[in-house]
């Protein structure tokens, strides 16, 4: 498998700013676009999962690391994507999970977490133990030592896992990892902000200082041949309604001090739905490693709301899937993956189910109900025949794309386009000459 991430870093060295999205997402649907445009452009791709996706125990799509590495593979064998141009990373992997127990337990946990994935051949580790647990002092701030003792140990024990790959095959690649204790939540703010605070310059020279004296302090001294960044804050967030766009004159602090670290770059979280050129401008400035999630399942959901819309005009009342109703039921039906999140009125919980841009419905789209939902609209559209007419009221950027011949008339194909417009975003970002979709929008 080629080291693509390593590759990255060899070509920022040399002067050219490369970057690479990092889509974060176990839905089928949305794999499977990014999958079959990467294959176009004869693309690598690295694709994420979370903790709370996957970890040892399931995560909340009942996936261990290596059930994710299968489930990928899969995708890519069935699209004719070649298996060694995906790259595998795990996103927060620590003891984000268990935060709720006392350090003792949550980190066993967490030893065993990044084991798992490590063994199932995910090769970009994000080490992530920025949150306290249940006995750390709940009137003082996490130290960048406690942070940092804890990310040594997940590391030393990725190193142990690696070393058994080693035992099996000799050319196993050693996995690279990213560090960093101003860690944005996953999956975007749970309130909504008025600013989001770039990290200071001197925030980010002392995680890298003091991750250095704790690898020191264990006999390792190699470590920072295998980092490859440091997750920062660089001003980009989303919430339920609002999205904080890049501001480059803000970040040019934190910019500058990435200077004097050669072979760092910055990993951005929480880069949905940021403009094509704030993207740019972010790899630019050093930020080269894009991550992207809820984005995807919002494109996705979109898509499947405008075929839903049309699926009313042209099936029988009894005989509609009703999508968007069906999602609506399953979420008031079980509310746990979103009512610590969506506040305000009732009317204003109901629009953010639908809306948000922190996409709680990606939670539910593994659902047999909502999947049985989605393949019947499918079936339903494809059977009925979309008119040229409908398609340009509801999806006109598809509509262009069909019309120009790139995109195939039947229902999948155009919900998974609506994916496809988020990722050509990133392409855009992070490749040279690249157009993006949204030259095309009317």
């Amino acid at each position: 498998m080629k080291d693509i991430l390593r590759g990255m870093i060899a070509k920022r060295r040399a002067g050219i700013m490369c970057g690479i999205p990092s889509y974060c997402t176990a839905n089928r649907l949305a794999i499977e676009a990014i999958l079959e445009q990467a294959k176009r452009f004869d693309d690598h791709i690295l694709i994420e999962a979370t903790a709370n996706q996957v970890n040892q125990f399931g995560g909340y799509t009942g996936m261990r690391p290596a059930d994710f590495t299968k489930f990928v593979y899969e995708i890519a064998d069935t699209t004719g994507f070649p298996r060694e141009q995906i790259v595998l990373g795990g996103d927060h992997l620590g003891p984000l999970t268990w935060a709720e127990l006392a350090e003792a337990e949550a980190m066993a946990n967490a030893v065993r977490l990044v084991k798992e994935f490590v063994l199932a051949g995910f090769k970009k580790i994000h080490l992530d133990t920025s949150m306290k647990l249940a006995d750390d002092p709940a009137d003082e701030i996490l130290s960048d030592e406690v942070i940092a003792e804890r990310g040594v140990v997940l590391y030393e024990a990725c190193e142990e896992a690696y070393q058994e790959l080693l035992e099996k095959n000799p050319g196993e690649s050693r996995p690279v990892f990213i560090i960093g204790s101003e860690v944005p939540i996953p999956g975007g703010a749970q309130e909504e902000e008025d600013s989001v605070a770039v990290t200071k310059p001197e925030a980010f020279e002392r995680t890298v200082r003091v991750y250095e004296e704790t690898f020191a302090r264990h006999g390792i001294k190699d470590a920072f041949e295998n980092i490859i960044g440091v997750v920062v804050q660089p001003g980009v967030e989303f919430a339920d309604a609002d999205v904080f766009q890049y501001d480059h004159a803000d970040a040019r602090e934190l910019c500058e001090a990435l200077k004097r670290h050669d072979g760092i770059v910055f990993e951005g979280h929480s880069t949905d739905y940021q403009t094509p050129e704030s993207l740019k401008q972010m790899v630019e400035d050093g930020i080269a490693i894009l991550k992207v999630g809820p984005a995807l399942t919002y494109g996705l959901r979109e898509g499947l709301f405008a075929l839903s819309l049309m699926e009313k005009e042209l099936v029988p009342e009894e005989k509609r899937a009703d999508f968007i109703n069906t999602m609506e039921k399953v979420m008031l039906e079980e509310p746990g993956n979103w009512k610590k999140h969506y506040h305000g009125t009732d009317e204003e919980k109901r629009q953010a189910r639908k809306y948000s841009f922190s996409d709680r419905c990606r939670y539910y789209m593994n659902d047999e109900r909502i999947e049985a939902s989605i393949r019947k609209l499918f079936w339903n559209l494809d059977t009925a025949g979309i008119p040229m007419n409908m398609l340009h009221q509801y999806m006109p950027q598809q509509y262009s794309k069909v019309l120009a011949g790139g995109l195939k008339k039947k229902a999948s194909a155009l919900a998974k386009d609506c994916v496809v417009t988020f990722v050509e975003d990133y392409n855009y970002a992070t490749k040279h000459n690249y157009m993006i979709s949204n030259v095309f929008a009317r």
